[in-house]
This record gives structure tokens, sequence and C-alpha cells, in this order.
């Protein structure tokens, strides 16, 4: 089924159950992550109105109109639980350009929100597209969409769309604190099953959780690489193509400026499976300790959450995380992940990336 229908940005005004679209605030902005509740306009600072779509659940090509007639714009895009899609667009004075993406509506409404210096989108295009393949994410709090009273909080699930094609959809399933393990026991696995169809990508990235002493942990060489088969057969049972991508590393430096191994030999034990059953595999471990030897201690501080008393509601005394990411930070973890897909020719998931997109997304680490 496929059907569409355009919206103009400055005549669209407040959400109308009637009319079924319309900008609106929510009452308070999600804490749980599992709700999956939250709006695209929360994960700006100061909080901007979402636009509400009421649409029948799938797949959407989403094309905006973006531009001022009579000054400079700078737009950002956000969609869903927080995903961005466009990234700082900067438009002169009397230049309007159109921008499109792919969405994936699992809750009825599809939800944008338009932010930045000075953002200007003058009119919404929406078209479903059953035909469109869609983006299947399996992990930790690392990939995860983090509810927006958590920002900046940001998995690299939220920001992976900067780089695609409006070709791919995304669906991120991973879910913060599971191991590959506890995501299946969870039946989490089998959620996807259900949406999964011939053609679509399944990205694995699990370790973080398996490394516990607890009972969702696994051994890196006997039950982790059982676990992740299951992912691996539900793809391939599908008609589906399943990509493993290895943990990146935590910031714990050496003395001698090296980033320390945290993880042990689970990224030693997914690599030996992927070997052994012809998977495309991204060593994000390894690209993470390139990546962040280069910066160095006090630059990683911005790809990780470290933040000051009272900077962000959400952590009110600060916090120095090692392990989670910054919004910024997501973005270049996003991009090492595009440019492994891109640097080993994988597909057709390469297929799906934009045209240059790493020289597209600029870095906002200094």
């Amino acid at each position: 089924m496929e059907f569409g229908y355009a919206i103009k940005t400055d005549l669209c005004g407040t959400y109308d159950m009637e009319q079924g679209y319309g900008f609106s605030l929510p009452l308070m902005r999600s804490k749980v992550e599992d709700m999956r509740d939250s709006w695209p306009g929360d994960y700006f600072i100061p909080a901007v109105p979402t636009l509400l779509m009421d649409v029948p659940n799938g797949n959407y090509r989403v094309t905006l109109t973006i531009g001022s007639p009579n000054r400079q714009a700078v737009t950002t895009v956000k969609e869903g639980l927080g995903r961005l899609r466009l990234y700082e667009l900067k438009t002169e004075a009397g230049v309007v350009v159109k921008k499109s993406f792919a969405v994936h509506v699992a809750d009825g409404q599809l939800k944008l929100a338009f932010s930045g210096e000075a953002p200007s989108v003058q009119q919404v295009e929406v078209m479903r597209l059953a035909s469109l393949p869609t983006l299947f994410l399996a992990g930790d709090s690392t990939v995860t969409d983090q509810p927006s009273f958590h920002y900046p909080y940001t998995g690299w699930g939220q920001t992976i769309g900067l780089f695609l094609s409006d070709g791919l959809a995304i669906a991120n399933h991973a879910c913060s604190g599971r191991s590959s393990k506890s995501f299946i026991q969870e039946s989490r696995l089998s959620r996807i099953a259900k949406k999964l169809r011939g053609g679509d990508f399944l990205v694995i990235q699990f370790a973080h959780n398996d490394e516990k002493e607890s009972d969702i942990g696994t051994e890196p060489f006997t039950t982790y690489p059982t676990y992740l088969k299951q992912y691996l057969d539900l793809a391939r049972d599908t008609g589906a193509y399943p990509l493993l991508v290895a943990p990146m590393h935590r910031r714990f430096f050496e003395e001698d400026g090296t980033i320390r191994n945290t993880h042990g030999d689970y990224i030693e034990a997914m690599r030996q499976l992927a070997e052994q059953e012809g998977i495309p595999f991204i060593d994000l471990a390894a690209r993470s300790k390139e990546y962040f030897e280069e910066l160095g201690e006090e630059r990683t501080k911005q790809v990780f959450l470290w933040t000051e008393a009272g900077q962000y509601e959400y952590l009110p005394e600060g916090t120095q995380d090692n392990t989670h990411f910054t919004e910024p930070g997501a973005v270049e973890i996003a991009r090492l992940i595009v440019s492994e897909i891109e640097g080993k020719g994988i597909e057709p998931l390469q297929r799906h990336l934009l045209p240059g997109a790493e020289a597209l997304v600029a870095s906002r680490i200094e």
C-alpha cells in the first residue's frame, strides 16, 4: 500500500485528532526507555514542538522543503525517538533545498521536530512505501534510542540515520542493560522476528553486558557465540542480511596513552563466529581504539558523557561516564561504522549510504 500527502508547516497549527496532524508538546519528557513514548522535540534544549502525523504503521519516505526566501537558515531535524536525520544544515537566503529520508513508524504516528540556530522547514511531504527495507538494530545502551529525559545520552542507533539514504528505514530494538542472552530471554529477538522480512538488515552488537558476572552474562567462546548464532539464523532464515559489530571500547586509558581492552575475549569470539558463519563483521573495537587514541584522554571527554554539575536536568551533579556517549560522540561512533561498511564494501548495505556520507556530516568534536 502506498499513499502520501504534504503539509505546509506555516499553515499547520496545534495537533487536532480529527485532522490527524499538527504541532504539540508532551506533558513531560519520557523517563522510561521501554515505554518508547519520547517525542523528538524533547531531544532539543530547550524543547521544541513536535509535528505529529497520524499514519498507519510502516515505512515512509519523508521529504522536507528547507530554506528561507529572506534569511540564512540553520536547520536540525529529528524524528521518532530522537533520531538525528539532518544536522545543522545551512541554507543561504533565497536558497531552498529538498532533503529526504526514510522513517519507520511503529506506534501509529510519524513524529518530526525542527530546531537549530534559525530553522526553516516550509513543507513536509510523506509517502508510505511498503517496499522500503528496514535496518533492524539489536544491542545495548550504546546502541539504543535513549529516552528524552536522559538527553544528552545518545546511542549510535539515534545517529546512524544521518548517513543513510532515503531508501532504508531504521527500527532500533536495542535496549539498555541487555546482553546477547537476556535480549533473547526477554523475547526482544522474537519481536524483531515478527517484523523482519527478506531484504531487511539485522545489525547485532553485544558484549558490554555479556561480560558481567550475573544471570545475563555469557562466556566468550561458548554461550556468547551460541546466543549470537540465533540472531544470524533468524536473519538468514528470513532472507535478511545479518551484520556483526564488535563493541566499541570504553574510555579507559593506560599510562602510555593507549586504550585498555575491557572486553577480554569477546571481540575475538565474535570475529571467529563471523568467519565460521561467513557473516560480515565490523571490528568497532579496533576502529574506536584508533579514534580514541588519536583524540587523546582529554578530547575523548567530548565523545563520552562528561558533564558539569547543573548542566543537564537529568544529571544535576554532573557525570564522568566512560561508556556512554553524548550526541556528537554518538555521531562519531556511527561514522566509524559507516566507514567500515564503505571500506569493506559490505553489500547490499553499502548501497543505502548517502554518497560521500562521511564528508556530508561535519564532526562536532573539537
